[in-house]
């Protein structure tokens, strides 16, 4: 029997990845305080106490032409990473999200016979559902945060544990609603616009100029309208504004916001639990937006729509991403007697009820050690 401090391998790709990862380290170590931890993510696991072996700001890809044009550098990367993990022979190998990446390593570390568990999976419901099949093979344990995603999983053949969403967990801000105002000179009583370009640079290459450009539009219209930038660490954003604010906390852009203009993705998800109503856009390549369209099974682009099968917050999506559409469907949301604006937040709160209680990523954590305990004590 093993009773030796565990060690786990991470690898999460995206910014949402390393909230994730940070979050889930911390619970492992509330539960086994010796615990190591080393992999690919952030800044935010990296302050948890991982060591880092390729920061996101590399690895964060979205696309199919866009990955191809840096595969070598990820097939540079998958090769460290499986002589990271034969090397260091962890307890465990926790994959989070990034299933492009992940995947491929669950299969290609295989023969080491390190059990893996998979937190935040692919939305195989979505698309791409073959990657099931890759799931039931290489994963020793899955962990799905939506409900309905579980019983799709389990109709599939793959045992899932659900635990919750990770947006149902209560987070403590360091600073008061007042002292946020104060901080960026706003004024409570005009609307306030908050702008979500994106966590990936190549996704403000192709957002920003339009989002800008509607913006200019907005204020044309309401010299009034305040306007907040979620803006990521790792991107970099011009131009930008003098009278534009910067927000680095995307959360606290979001709660102060009255409404945001926001690039699809974990973010939207972000602005229902927060009661900020949303028009989600998004841009891709030609090509990749093409094959997108050939792979995908659904209706719907957001998560939001997708978790209530219905269109919730309107979606403008590569050619309806321009300014006119932006402009046209943001004015209603900005108005807090408006119909639209109404009918939205009734379904954010539909929507909230369908992501589970507080305490997600310590149920995540108490699955994964406790499986880890299990498979060390039959080795």
């Amino acid at each position: 029997m093993k009773n030796n401090p565990l060690k786990f391998f991470l690898i999460a790709g995206e910014p949402s990845g390393d909230i994730h990862g940070a979050n889930l380290i911390a619970e492992i170590r509330k539960i086994e305080p010796n615990s190591s931890f080393m992999g690919h993510g952030g800044d935010k696991m990296k302050d948890a106490g991982m060591k880092l072996i390729h920061h996101i700001n590399v690895l964060s890809v979205m696309g199919f032409l866009e990955v191809l044009r840096y595969l070598p550098r990820f097939l540079k990367i998958m090769g460290e990473t499986i002589k990271a993990i034969e090397r260091s022979q962890p307890d465990r190998v926790v994959l989070i999200d990034y299933p492009g990446f992940n995947l491929r390593l669950a299969k290609n570390i295989s023969f080491l016979n390190i059990p893996i568990s998979y937190f935040i999976l692919p939305q195989s419901w979505a698309w791409k559902e073959k990657r099931v099949e890759i799931l039931k093979k290489y994963i020793d344990q899955s962990i799905s945060i939506f409900s309905f995603e579980q019983g799709w999983y389990k109709n599939k053949g793959l045992d899932t544990d659900y635990v919750g969403h990770p947006f149902a967990d209560i987070n403590h801000l360091d600073e008061s609603s007042e002292e946020y105002y104060k901080r960026h000179d706003l004024n409570i009583s005009k609307p306030i616009l908050v702008l979500l370009p994106g966590s990936r640079q190549q996704e403000i290459n192709r957002h920003w100029s339009i989002i800008l450009d509607a913006t200019y539009k907005l204020l044309s219209i309401n010299e009034d309208i305040q306007v907040i930038i979620g803006k990521s660490k790792n991107v970099l954003l011009e131009p930008i504004p003098d009278n534009f604010k910067i927000e680095e906390n995307s959360k606290k852009a979001i709660i102060s916001a009255t409404a945001a203009i926001t690039c699809s993705g974990t973010a939207t998800l972000e602005c229902a639990v927060e009661d900020t109503p949303m028009v989600v856009c998004y841009k891709l390549s030609t090509i990749s937006w093409y094959i997108a369209k050939i792979l995908s099974k659904v209706k719907y682009s957001s998560i939001v729509n997708l978790i209530l099968n219905k269109e919730v917050v309107p979606e403008l999506l590569q050619n309806k991403m321009n300014s006119k559409n932006i402009v046209d469907k943001i004015i209603p949301l900005l108005d807090s007697k408006s119909f639209k604006r109404k009918k939205m937040l009734s379904n954010f709160s539909e929507i909230r009820k369908t992501l589970g209680i507080p305490g997600v990523y310590e149920r995540a954590a108490s699955l994964i050690i406790s499986k880890t305990k299990i498979f060390n004590n039959h080795k």
